[in-house]
């Protein structure tokens, strides 16, 4: 069986991350080699919460760490993603702290090995089979024209540029190429027009997709305004853009330190 490590990123989900841990239970627990919760410096009690449902709940190997700063979600990706390469892992999986997705809607994925022909398989609210439940009219249709204007700049299909559940092959990470990319909220939207820079083979997969009691952290001007730029720069010096310093804080590495652990 591959090495398959579990990433959840976590800010301000006290509410929700006990049902996030949750979802590790059952079926798709045997395809699990270990779980990492980063937490981006929260301010609720997140990290207890998380704390509480790992010792008394799961049997899979957990480990909870907070980041030394404030790297915004870019940045505990790259966390996650160095600690994959590290540690010898064969895949990463995200699956957000807010409980918007379901990794068992990648159970098929896992059961039948399909996964291994892609360098990823990332999860999309908007292709034939995928679920929305409680998301509104206005984001759907603001979600399908950043879809449209990106796959016009990348010159192929994008179907999703930030849902969070994906599965990454660790070969492909191992250039680091994403170290440049900004630490913002927008992090996944820069790594969709890498994989397609890259020529890498892409599995825009189905998945359900919720809202209820999640609060967002998006400013939708401030995000819309950042997304169309980034569109134009990489229309223009695609190869360029994507090897280009975009963050706005330089970061020499991403130290994030660990609070509990039951390994």
């Amino acid at each position: 069986m591959d090495k398959i490590l579990v990433f959840i990123p976590m800010y301000n989900c006290e509410k929700q991350i006990p049902r996030v841990l949750a979802q590790l239970k059952g079926e798709v627990s045997q395809y699990i080699s270990e779980v990492i919760v980063v937490n981006n410096r929260s301010t609720d009690n997140s990290v207890q919460a998380a704390e509480d449902y790992a010792k008394n709940n799961l049997d899979i190997p957990v480990t909870i760490m907070t980041n030394s700063d404030n790297y915004w979600l870019g940045g505990s990706h790259k966390v996650a993603f160095h600690y994959a390469i590290d540690n010898g892992f064969d895949y990463v999986i995200t699956l957000h702290g807010d409980d918007q997705g379901r990794i068992d809607d990648f159970i098929p994925l896992l059961k039948s090995g399909e996964y291994r022909d892609y360098d990823c398989c990332l999860g999309s609210r908007f292709v034939k089979g995928s679920k929305l439940i409680g998301y509104s009219k206005i984001r759907i249709w603001g979600n399908h024209c950043f879809n449209l204007l990106f796959t016009l700049a990348a010159g192929k299909s994008i179907k999703d540029l930030g849902s969070g559940l994906n599965l990454y092959k660790v070969e492909t990470l191992k250039s680091e190429y994403f170290e440049k990319f900004p630490d913002a909220l927008y992090f996944n939207a820069v790594m969709v027009l890498a994989h397609r820079c890259y020529k890498h083979k892409i599995w825009f997969y189905p998945i359900t997709w919720r809202e209820d009691d999640q609060v967002s952290n998006m400013k939708f001007m401030n995000l819309s305004t950042n997304m169309i730029k980034m569109c134009f720069k990489y229309f223009f010096r695609r190869k360029k853009y994507i090897e280009s310093e975009m963050r706005d804080k330089i970061v020499d590495e991403y130290i994030s330190d660990t609070v509990f652990t039951n390994k």
